[in-house]
């Protein structure tokens, strides 16, 4: 007997940040009417000149010609460079460091400009405009760094305010022409960077980048990697892992070292690569195994080249070593052995350097395998960077322990927004939702892992949006906020695209990562979605559809001058990624239809076929657009993958034919591609009521949250495969005891069921990262019933359960409970350690049928 349902349960929705943005640490001061307190950039019809010194650091000139330059592509007006003696104008931009510039010297001790919160801090600038600086000179905008990289954050930071965004090169965003661009007349102090060194690191650039690279540029020498050393500085970042797969930074070009040097990049090498050699180098030099117990005369020599050739530039040195190629060490490699070759490897530093080992900064790579060797006890000196790592898929592995006594050399984050490797390869699209990238580097960031961050991206494109957040947020995490993303990506929206319709192009870019976020591309195929329950595949296939609608209607809005942008950023990604959705559909369908002779297969097979024709049609449109600048980057292999390893080139999908004989047809409509089926669940006065045998609710619609002992229960917006999530914070918690005030969940809900009931908790693929042996816990409970106790994952270590939640992006625990009778009931959700994330939860009365995205909720609206 069905129950009458009279309550109504409330949600309080969520509501964005709306104000300005807390993402940038400095105001963003670009204006475009002149008034009397902004500082013009354009004076009496002309640019107002840049001043440097040539005592101060090479990289200041480098920033500044790209400041000229920015300039001019806003204003058609080209700045003038000076060095050493004033202009004979009334207004000037100055710009150099503190203690290497005569002119901001003069400033300070004639106390026009002060800087006590800047001088001695590590990469901190502040700009400021001062009034009679000098005789003759009427008004001088100032950036005043306190090192050369502060100076130069301080020019590019001026760069942004104009209208120049820091993928202007790199993606095509062209900045929109202004003849009256000023700068507000208010002091802007950036303060100092959370994390000391923060970078990308070039990885898997075969064949894509590696392919563009030696078409543009022969090669992966100074003439492609000063683009790159630009586009770090530009955001912010200040390190390098470059490309390894059979380059070699050093080698392939010596002026490589030395322009990063020049530019202010610091270069290291990648976690199997120690003492600034790249592997393929050791294959060059032909000096037996890569076996320090059978070999270490001629690898201590290879090592000291390294360490030699390094010189003075600013590096971070790689200890330690792997087995060949990235592989792991051999089954018979010891601790002893490993902390033996950490002491060489610092004799040698300190023996080439002349300087104390401690002066020169090292890290040592917990990567896979490694990680054992530091769980079971290996060691290294206090001043070498422990850098954790991810599991290669978003997962962080490892956090330092709260609470426990600071390393001098700190830790570190190896990050991936690409990977070769199981349980497949990924990197042909961007899959990563900055959402998921905020939760798991804000565990990183409140662990103290501050010293370094450094992600895997791949071919740099099409990771463009993840990157610019990944180093925005290293910059200060303290000014993003869970619940500003959508600001954060707005904004990001609007410095490539413009304000106009920023808000409107910000959810398409949220939404296709959050789509592809579900299952990577290249996991994708036409079993992952169901067909039958919950129309699953369709409604997919609808969202992407739907997408692309508003995807192109934009375009038709922007100016012409945004379009290349757009495309990069936006237009594509969303068009292959629905063209392969669409592709897979149709196989699906196709499979079904031959399996009941269905006459309906061959026009399913038809467009298999067009749709894999189509993803051809839109790799070449990609590679020939804006004169073939990016022929190659959409290059990588993305359909027809069988196992973790990408085939040579894509392989169209099995489909079948029914043959005429043997034809039937069916009488039921085939599923619809029309996207305006799809309706929305959400709404802030909602009941939930179980349809079907199961009772289906997202994370973020609970009905009551105890937030108790200085602990609060915060939504995380957009981040989970078909709604928001839920977790507790702080994320450094201490372990709970239950009781009736713990922290914790309800969730009401109405059964017309009583029975033995199944409850499937939905989690994103949090690892246990501070190695308990029961993992991250949790408890569960359902109305007066005694909670039970359940581990997260700590299965983690075991693949068979890893390769499960990496390939699916989620962790579904089950419980079995006992419902006394039908009506009104609560499940709760206890918080025992901080760290899991809660997306869905589903309770199963037997109607629960198999999906990849679950039952779809049960949300009954009551408006």
């Amino acid at each position: 007997m069905r129950i009458l349902i009279s309550s109504v349960i409330c949600f309080v929705s969520l509501l964005f940040l709306q104000s300005t943005s807390k993402a940038q640490t400095t105001s963003t001061s670009v204006n475009s009417d002149k008034t009397e307190n902004n500082f013009s950039i354009i004076f009496a019809e002309e640019a107002v000149p840049i001043l440097t010194t040539n005592t101060d650091h090479v990289s200041i000139l480098h920033a500044v010609k790209n400041l000229q330059l920015d300039i001019l592509a806003v204003t058609d007006k080209k700045p003038e460079l000076v060095s050493d003696k004033l202009p004979k104008t009334k207004t000037v931009i100055i710009a150099g460091t503190i203690g290497k510039n005569s002119f901001i010297d003069q400033l300070v001790t004639s106390k026009k400009l002060h800087v006590s919160d800047v001088s001695g801090k590590w990469e901190t600038y502040i700009i400021q405009v001062i009034e009679k600086p000098f005789k003759g000179i009427d008004r001088a905008l100032v950036i005043a760094g306190s090192d050369k990289r502060g100076t130069i954050f301080g020019v590019y930071e001026i760069s942004k305010q104009i209208g120049v965004s820091p993928w202007n090169w790199w993606a095509d965003v062209t900045p929109t022409k202004n003849k009256n661009v000023s700068i507000a007349a208010v002091r802007q102090y950036s303060g100092e960077p959370a994390v000391k060194y923060r970078g990308i690191f070039i990885n898997d650039e075969q064949p894509a980048l590696g392919g563009w690279v030696k078409e543009n540029y022969g090669g992966f020498n100074s003439k492609f990697y000063t683009k790159v050393f630009e586009l770090i500085l530009r955001l912010k970042g200040n390190f390098l892992w470059p490309a390894m797969w059979g380059q070699s930074f050093y080698t392939e070009d010596p002026l490589n070292p030395k322009l990063a040097d020049e530019y202010g990049v610091v270069i290291s090498t990648s976690h199997h690569e120690p003492m600034m050699r790249a592997h393929v180098e050791w294959q060059r030099y032909n000096k037996g195994k890569w076996n320090y117990a059978t070999n270490e005369v001629a690898l201590r020599e290879f090592w000291r080249e390294g360490i030699t050739r390094m010189g003075d530039y600013e590096s971070v040195v790689t200890l330690a070593m792997r087995g060949d190629g990235d592989e792991p060490m051999s089954e018979d490699s010891n601790i002893a052995l490993l902390q033996k070759i950490v002491a060489d490897q610092r004799a040698i530093i300190e023996e080439v350097t002349k300087r104390k080992v401690t002066e020169t900064p090292q890290v040592w790579a917990l990567y896979k395998e490694v990680q054992d060797y530091y769980d079971k006890g290996m060691r290294v000196p206090d001043d070498v960077t422990l850098l954790l790592c991810d599991d290669n898929w978003g997962n962080i592995r490892k956090l330092p322990q709260v609470g426990e006594k600071p390393r001098a050399g700190g830790y570190g984050i190896y990050y991936h927004f690409d990977y070769v490797g199981g349980p497949r390869n990924y990197k042909w699209i961007n899959t990563n939702p900055i959402e998921r990238v905020w939760e798991q580097m804000h565990l990183a960031y409140e662990h103290k892992a501050t010293e370094l961050w450094i992600v895997n991206v791949g071919d740099i494109k099409p990771m463009e949006f993840p990157i610019s957040f990944f180093l925005d947020y290293a910059w200060n995490p303290t000014t993003i906020k869970a619940d500003e993303l959508l600001t954060y990506t707005e904004q990001w929206c609007a410095q490539q695209f413009g304000n106009n319709y920023a808000k409107e192009i910000a959810p398409l870019l949220s939404l296709y990562l959050k789509y592809n976020g579900r299952v990577k591309p290249e996991l994708l195929n036409e079993k992952t979605y169901s067909l039958q329950n919950y129309n699953e595949f369709e409604t997919v296939v609808n969202e992407y559809q739907q997408l692309r609608t508003k995807a192109e209607a934009l375009a038709g809005k922007l100016d012409a001058s945004k379009q290349e942008a757009y495309y990069q950023l936006i237009l594509h990604p969303i068009i292959a990624s629905a063209n392969l959705y669409e592709l897979y559909y149709n196989v699906a369908l196709n499979h079904q239809a031959a399996a009941n002779n269905d006459a309906k297969a061959n026009g399913y097979a038809d467009k298999a076929k067009e749709n894999y024709k189509k993803d051809s049609l839109i790799t070449i449109e990609y590679h020939t657009r804006n004169n073939g600048k990016w022929n190659h980057m959409m290059s990588q292999t993305h359909i027809g993958y069988t196992y973790w390893q990408q085939p040579p080139v894509n392989k169209m999908p099995e489909v079948k034919y029914v043959t005429t004989g043997s034809l039937q047809t069916s009488k039921d409509t085939p599923p619809s591609l029309d996207a305006s089926n799809l309706v929305p669940t959400s709404s802030i006065k909602n009941i939930f009521i179980e349809r079907d045998q199961y009772v289906s609710i997202e994370a973020d619609h609970y009905t009551h949250a105890s937030n108790t002992s200085g602990i609060t229960w915060q939504v995380l917006p957009n981040h989970g495969k078909t709604g928001s999530a839920i977790t507790a914070f702080p994320v450094t918690a201490p372990e709970q005891s239950l009781s009736s005030s713990s922290p914790h969940l309800a969730y009401e809900f109405y059964s017309y069921s009583a029975d033995t009931a199944t409850l499937q908790l939905f989690f994103s693929p949090t690892l246990n990262f501070h190695h308990r042996k029961e993992g991250l816990q949790y408890a569960v409970s359902i109305d007066d019933e005694q909670a039970q106790i359940f581990s997260l994952n700590k299965e983690d270590s075991d693949p068979r359960y890893w390769n499960r939640w990496a390939a699916n992006n989620i962790i579904i625990k089950t419980s079995s409970h006992q419902l006394a009778k039908p009506g009104k009931h609560t499940i709760k959700f206890w918080m025992i350690h901080a760290g899991p994330v809660l997306q869905k939860l589903v309770l199963d009365f037997g109607g629960v049928k198999p999906s990849y995205l679950g039952p779809p909720e049960t949300m009954f609206n009551n408006k």
